[in-house]
């Protein structure tokens, strides 16, 4: 019986001091944030820069669906500006010419989900906005 009593004191033992090293600390995570400075573009002086506004069909939220294409227009290269309005339903682009055409645009909206289709593109000297 005095073996028993040791071998139990001895596992109990064992677990204490087992299950007291796993200290918990901090969760510590890191998240990739987007900002300005990191993502500004250079471009040439002399670069001629067009306007473009077309409607975008198949949207059906702000943050799922228009900022998603937003940031997939900003992220070309050669675009200047880029900002899709959820409520009219419209992207307003500006885009240096010789790098993008409305072909690529039509193209980079349709990749970002397969519900989106442009629709009336025209270019534009202002947009409709300003």
């Amino acid at each position: 019986m005095k073996t028993f009593k040791n071998i139990l004191l001895i596992a109990t033992a064992t677990i204490f001091i087992v299950a007291c090293k796993n200290k918990v600390g901090p969760e510590i995570e890191t998240l990739e944030t987007e900002t300005a400075n990191a993502t500004a573009k250079t471009f040439d002086p002399n670069t001629v820069f067009a306007k473009a506004e077309f409607g975008i069909e198949g949207m059906t939220c702000e943050i799922g669906c228009a900022r998603t294409i937003e940031r997939k227009i900003t992220k070309m290269e050669g675009v200047k500006y880029a900002k899709v309005d959820f409520n009219k339903k419209m992207a307003m682009v500006e885009y240096d010419q010789d790098k993008v055409t409305p072909a690529d645009l039509e193209e980079t909206v349709a990749k970002a989900g397969k519900a989106y289709k442009v629709k009336d593109m025209k270019t534009v000297e202002r947009f409709s906005d300003e």
